[in-house]
């Protein structure tokens, strides 16, 4: 008898962490604890342009964003904030808004107070809050002001903006040591300490622990990795997770892929945000898009249904196949905003479009519904599998188009009334 045990299955195991709420209204957002990992992303707009701000807030939310970081830097920004909202609101949009803050943000919490409460979440970052006696009474105002309008804080560090003082204390530390670290790895302890410190000392001012969230932001990949493991053993709040200054393109894609998909893998963060500088022209969405199908494909949480595709090889000299499944995913998301109302579960879907008789027939039964495409030379029949049975098969010009239209109506019926009876 063969005493081989099964293959255990990879699957993340969630960090114990406490359980936040993000709040706007009605609308609210719970990050850590059991709730899904959420998705996170932030405007590049100049935020005194609240029409400009509010707008692609919205393209932001209708992506999938379920927070929205804005900048709040002067006080123009601070005052716009509240017609930022206002314009969301009447547009049906009630994503909370983060406020993120620097250098003035004690000022502008105190000065603006429509500002402090219109926004759902305050992002503070303690290297910036102040230098030496000031610091902690301009750390004090801020989380005061959460406590007066009962938001919730990040306390967002990041090793371009490091606490020097704090910086330098620990380089002196460990010049006393018999084995003196290296200079990385103390400003990993610099990230940690500035993060946790700082959390204690909003908690001692009066903010509930599962109230505040972490973040300790740096740009590379393995030295993301080491910060978050050594953070994740040494608290219990929600952290948000980011590769910040990424990059742009396949470069910032593939980085902040790697970065965080490791770290979740690990059970490691709450929220996450992908720090994708845009190309001339690219919509700030993409952020979001490439945040989710990091989630989806480690199976922690799906947006869209999935479209499994040959990569193509010999056999599909034809492009028929790469442009039916270009334009299958693209009606997809398009359709997703209305789709998550009216059809619950659609985004498990998976949909299969393959290039040839090789893997074509194997894959599409595995999926929900899929086609296999005539490779080259092949007959021009291309059977359609539903449910893992081959139900019917599309021929001629057409077949793009007409798999479409099966897509659709599978949809409608599985999910709209009951199983699929196509």
């Amino acid at each position: 008898m063969d005493s081989r045990a099964p293959i255990a299955l990879s699957n993340p195991v969630r960090r114990d962490a406490l359980q936040a709420r993000v709040a706007w209204g009605s609308r609210i957002v719970t990050v850590g604890g059991d709730a899904p990992v959420r998705l996170q992303s932030m405007t590049n707009t100049d935020t005194a342009d609240a029409i400009g701000t509010a707008i692609q807030v919205k393209e932001l939310a209708i992506a999938g964003s379920e927070l929205v970081r804005i900048t709040v830097n002067t006080p123009e920004a601070a005052q716009a904030v509240p017609y930022v909202r206002e314009q969301l609101d009447r547009m049906g949009i009630d994503v909370p808004l983060i406020g993120d803050f620097h250098f003035n943000g004690h000022r502008l919490l105190t000065d603006y107070p429509e500002c402090a409460k219109a926004l759902s979440k305050y992002r503070i970052n303690p290297g910036n809050v102040g230098k030496g006696d000031k610091r902690d009474h301009q750390f004090s105002l801020m989380i005061e002001a959460a406590l007066r309008w009962d938001k919730a804080v990040r306390i967002g560090v990041n090793w371009g903006s490091l606490d020097q003082e704090l910086l330098a204390h620990l380089m002196d530390e460990n010049s006393q040591r018999s084995v003196p670290w290296g200079a990385k790895q103390v400003t990993y302890e610099a990230l940690i300490t500035s993060a946790i410190s700082s959390a204690k000392r909003a908690e001692e001012i009066g903010m509930d622990a599962s109230q505040i969230l972490l973040s300790c932001k740096v740009s590379g990949v393995q030295d993301l990795v080491a910060v978050y493991r050594e953070l994740g053993k040494r608290c219990r709040y929600p952290l948000h997770l980011g590769l910040t200054e990424a990059g742009m393109g396949s470069k910032g894609t593939v980085a902040s892929s790697v970065a965080l998909g490791v770290l979740l893998q690990e059970g490691i963060g709450d929220t996450i945000r992908v720090s994708l500088t845009p190309a001339p022209g690219e919509a700030r969405s993409q952020e979001v898009v490439i945040a989710s199908e990091i989630l989806q494909a480690l199976g922690l949480r799906n947006f869209v249904p999935s479209v499994t595709a040959c990569p193509g090889c010999g056999r599909t000299t034809s492009t028929t196949f790469q442009e039916l499944t270009q334009q299958i995913d693209d009606f997809l998301r398009a359709k997703m905003p209305v789709w998550r109302e009216s059809f619950p579960g659609v985004e498990n879907l998976k949909v299969a479009v393959m290039g040839c008789i090789v893997n074509g027939p194997g894959e599409s039964k595995h999926a929900d519904i899929g086609i296999s495409l005539p490779g080259t030379g092949e007959a021009p029949a291309a059977p359609v599998f539903i449910d893992g049975e081959k139900r019917m098969t599309l021929r001629g010009n057409s077949i793009a188009t007409d798999f479409q239209v099966v897509v659709e109506n599978y949809i409608q019926q599985r999910f709209g009334t009951g199983s699929a009876t196509i």
